[in-house]
């Protein structure tokens, strides 16, 4: 069961007979061992979102932890990038319960070390499985303390930090955002009471259930509601967020999908603004768009395999003080390398208040190429189907394959790689032309389904 609930990046399943009460108190026993071999800080911070499970989830891992001679702060209803900004402001290990953007029969955990440094499968989630099979030996420490702390002022002051003083003192925007019943109904509120915006909130009331849709916006049925409300309200931007709300998405004033690498690019824009010269992450399936922007303004792009753990390290290592993946995740040097849907809304917003425009025109210049979006596809074999697709394309075109297989020619390229957790390949292509993206993308699930 551990190996199907422990993922590459956290640890997901289900409420019922997975992740349950007493797995939690294993995790904190295990979490604590794990620190302890770290030389991390003998407190670990805990937050939790809206799921009917997290609270007694987050007991159980409190009373493990404590067993093992741990402290904990338990920050209460979190967002994922909350708990990052606790860990980060606090430098403190940290365990967010969550389970995303999942349905409502699943909850699970994100860890992370001090500093909101990432905890993937090759930074000690194999190893705190190990201590869940194996068992934890007897701590010789006394028992540890709870208690809890409200960080959500300082979290929002923090953001708004990050921007100067006048940023959202200029024109009034009407925002509309859509919560999906997650953690965004709680930090939203906050956040925009201090920005010249009209807030129109949709589904803020926090409910683990997800009784209007399904709190991931990456999927095109959930953004219907937002996208009518915008054109409805005659809005400037719609924003939607993910269930733990560290993903976000936007809609322009005409009710369109703004493909998330053409936020990748305007935050980048702004980025070299303020450090010149500076060094930025885009993920392989980002659009080509985005490091020639880049260059265009002066900066390094460096190319990066999809997830987040390895752009977390990539950042530290190269020094990157900005990075996007095209899921929807932005990641800040300012925020400890970590990902936050809230600040790479406000980036958005910040620009829009700073001219004169709508947000599709502001976007224009960053919207070059026509490209398919994320398309999966059931195989009975990854390893074959992507040897099929390589085969065909070899001699003809550059090949790489820093993650799955990216083919790459003067106009267009694709990149299909294998999910982490499901028998699936995932296509992204992007041509100079709708046409030219159409013939590629047939053409490979042809061979796919082949």
């Amino acid at each position: 069961m551990l190996e199907k609930i422990i993922k590459a990046y956290d640890i997901r399943g289900l409420v019922k007979d997975q992740i349950t009460p007493d797995f939690a108190f294993s995790l904190g026993v295990a979490f604590a061992k794990f620190l302890e071999f770290e030389r991390e800080a003998a407190t670990i911070v805990v937050g939790e979102d809206m799921r009917p499970s997290s609270p007694l989830l987050a007991d159980a891992f409190t009373d493990g932890a404590n067993s093992q001679g741990m402290d904990v702060i338990r920050i209460g209803l979190a967002s994922t990038d909350m708990l990052y900004f606790a860990s980060g402001k606090l430098n403190l290990p940290g365990i967010m319960f969550t389970a995303s953007h999942n349905p409502a029969q699943y909850n699970g955990m994100k860890l992370c070390k001090s500093g909101a440094r990432p905890i993937g499968q090759d930074t000690g989630l194999i190893k705190i499985r190990e201590l869940i099979e194996n068992g934890a030996p007897i701590s010789i420490r006394p028992v540890g303390t709870s208690r809890k702390q409200d960080l959500l002022k300082e979290y929002v002051d923090y953001l708004l930090s990050q921007f100067p003083k006048n940023a959202f003192k200029k024109r009034k925007l009407k925002v509309v955002i859509d919560a999906g019943n997650g953690m965004a109904g709680f930090t939203a509120p906050a956040v925009m009471a201090k920005l010249n915006v009209e807030l129109i909130p949709m589904y803020f009331e926090l409910d683990g259930n997800f009784p209007n849709h399904e709190a991931n916006p990456i999927e095109a049925k959930n953004l219907k509601d937002l996208q009518k409300r915008v054109k409805k309200e005659k809005a400037d931007i719609g924003l939607a967020f993910d269930g733990d709300a560290d993903r976000c998405f936007l809609i322009d004033e005409l009710g369109q999908l703004v493909n998330p690498s053409a936020l990748t690019a305007l935050i980048a824009v702004r980025e070299l603004k303020a450090h010149p010269g500076a060094s930025i992450i885009y993920n392989l399936i980002s659009s080509k768009a985005v490091p020639e922007v880049i260059a265009e303004n002066g900066g390094v792009a460096i190319r990066s395999r999809v997830g987040h753990s390895y752009i977390k390290n990539l950042m530290a290592q190269s020094g990157a003080i900005f990075g996007g993946e095209h899921s929807g995740h932005f990641y800040f040097n300012d925020f400890w390398r970590a990902d936050s849907g809230m600040l790479a809304a406000l980036y958005a917003l910040a620009e829009l208040m700073g001219s004169s425009t709508t947000l599709s025109d502001l976007l224009k210049p960053y919207n070059r190429y026509s490209s398919s979006g994320e398309i999966n596809s059931k195989v009975k074999n990854v390893t074959k189907s992507i040897e099929i697709v390589r085969s065909k394309y070899l001699n003809q075109h550059q090949v790489d394959e820093l993650d799955g297989l990216t083919v790459t020619a003067e106009s267009w390229w694709f990149n299909l790689r294998p999910s982490n957790t499901e028998p699936l390949l995932r296509l992204n292509v992007e041509a100079n032309t709708e046409k030219e993206m159409v013939k590629i993308r047939d053409t490979v699930l042809a061979l796919i389904e082949r």
